[in-house]
């Protein structure tokens, strides 16, 4: 059989790369228009869904599936979504990954048992009153605080916003009562009765209606049960009507400051002084000729940051050199604003420009804001990824890493909003001290350490800082014997304990039951 001509093979073959590139670009995530976190949001309620707190048996209705779609349920699925364009109708939906099969099956159900029984304690520990539904009846003429007041443990402050609108009347009455404190008044208003002062029932009687609101506006609660973080259902009542409050007790967060930094000196531009701001950690394993490299270019451009070495070779080679130290799996070395987190492959050039990052987390209020990385074909990736969390039943929750963000970043036109970013990121060294690192998790725990995040990072991402990534071409005959032993770690058959110890993480700590997606 005679094959096509050579012109028409090639006009086919660079078609077919155009189409795909074109689904490819339509099926990309947009996200929608930028977000302002330049500043702090408005102080508005954002509105959220409440069971009804009447009943209409009598009024027909019609479910909306699209919208019911989008609530939580009961149960999730890990069902395998397309990753490709008409990826279902060529491949059809695979499973997505199974956490229990980590266990053998015998064990499976005790330490389902066992994980439910220490979630329940989890939830006993960071779940108070302040996280219970209250919703506020139609009781027009009771005025109080919804939200947003605050006393120290065992201290007291004023209840704002306390106020009675009830119609004419001979005598006006209001009622407060309290669980983990007392109630009284910082000050006497005439014409007023007072019953229950300095306990955790006040009552408040008047014949003038401005006398008792007068009253209302000296009203002071005092916390008389220590706890560092709970809170108080307070009862707010009028012959008819009842609502009820929380005040929040606890200790508030103690501030993380940091002074000053000296003028610039010399490193980038920009106007930070990016040694005095910012400390580069990385993790080395083996790869001491490509941790050589790293170092020799970012002292191109940084030539008095500290890089701090983490090291857990087995037989550690010597590092020396100016602003560099070199630990054996060190805790708190890092001591400046920000840390800028790398892996030991990489390579720094003209346009690993870290004073973009540092303006990022010095104007918005992000948390961790990862770069690019360019590979040695050219190709640039930021590793972008929603984590998107269904909850589960008994069974656990269900994980769907998702490519893609959230929205852009209004002032900064390169950068988005998300949730994980790629091994290339400045951080609050604050933050990322608060997340951690699982120590259990010894070499490779990227999307881990996002999701241990989840709930405390504000993540973002920037693809005009990029840093490049050295080769990992290499002829089998060419590689040393540090990188033959370095890829049977870092690259483990699927059923290596490496493996099976994640998903046991992911099972029993994040108490995931599968994971779907990217």
């Amino acid at each position: 059989m005679r094959g096509a001509p050579k012109p028409l093979f090639v006009l086919l073959l660079a078609a077919s790369a155009s189409l795909a590139a074109l689904l490819l670009h339509l099926w990309a995530p947009k996200g929608p228009p930028s977000v302002d976190l330049r500043r702090p949001p408005p102080g508005r309620v954002t509105p959220q869904l409440t069971p009804p707190a009447r009943q209409y048996p009598d009024v027909p209705f019609r479910l909306r599936r699209d919208v019911m779609e989008l609530l939580p349920r009961n149960g999730c699925s890990c069902e395998a979504e397309a990753s490709l364009p008409l990826h279902p109708q060529l491949f059809g939906h695979g499973p997505g990954v199974d956490f229990a099969d980590a266990f053998a099956p015998a064990e499976r159900a005790r330490l389902q048992r066992l994980r439910e029984s220490e979630f329940r304690s989890h939830r006993l520990r960071v779940q108070n009153a302040a996280d219970r539904l209250l919703i506020a009846r139609a009781n027009s003429p009771l005025e109080f605080p919804t939200q947003g007041v605050e006393v120290r443990p065992l201290q007291s402050v004023l209840l704002p916003g306390l106020s009675l609108q009830a119609p004419r009347s001979d005598r006006y009455q209001v009622t407060l009562s309290a669980t983990l404190g007392t109630l009284a008044v910082a000050a006497e208003v005439e014409g007023v009765e007072r019953r229950g002062e300095g306990q955790p029932r006040l009552s408040l009687a008047a014949a003038r209606l401005d006398h008792l609101n007068r009253q209302l506006q000296f009203v002071t609660y005092t916390s008389t049960q220590f706890h560092p973080d709970t809170a108080d259902i307070v009862q707010f009542a009028t012959p008819g009507h009842e609502a009820a409050f929380t005040v929040r007790i606890r200790h508030p967060p103690a501030p993380r400051l940091y002074g000053p930094s000296p003028p610039a000196d010399g490193d980038g531009d920009g106007g930070y002084n990016v040694s005095a701001l910012v400390t580069i950690a990385t993790k080395t394993f083996l790869r001491y000729d490509k941790l050589r490299g790293l170092i020799a270019s970012v002292r191109r451009f940084y030539p008095s940051i500290t890089i701090v070495v983490a090291d857990d070779s087995q037989r550690p080679e010597a590092l020396q050199g100016p602003h560099l130290e070199h630990y054996l799996m060190p805790f708190g070395k890092v001591t400046t604003k920000y840390v800028l987190w790398v892996d030991d492959d990489f390579i720094f050039t003209p346009r690993t420009r870290l004073e973009k990052l540092v303006d990022v987390l010095e104007r918005t209020s992000l948390d961790l804001v990862g770069g690019a990385v360019r590979e040695i074909t050219g190709f640039t990736t930021t590793y972008r990824q929603r984590l998107l969390v269904r909850g589960g039943d008994s069974g656990g929750d269900c994980l769907r890493p998702i490519p893609g963000f959230h929205h852009r970043l209004e002032g900064f036109p390169r950068c988005v909003v998300t949730d994980g970013v790629v091994n290339f990121f400045l951080a609050r060294t604050d933050k990322v001290r608060q997340v951690g690192f699982d120590p259990r998790l010894r070499r490779v725990a990227h999307l881990e350490f996002f999701i241990d995040g989840l709930g405390v990072l504000h993540v973002g991402s920037c693809e005009d800082v990029v840093v490049d990534h050295a080769s990992k071409l290499a002829l089998p005959w060419r590689r040393t014997e540090g990188e033959r032993q370095y890829a049977r770690f870092r690259y483990p058959p699927a059923r290596d304990d490496s493996v099976r110890l994640k998903h046991r993480l992911f099972f029993f700590k994040n108490r995931f039951k599968c994971m779907a997606g990217n």
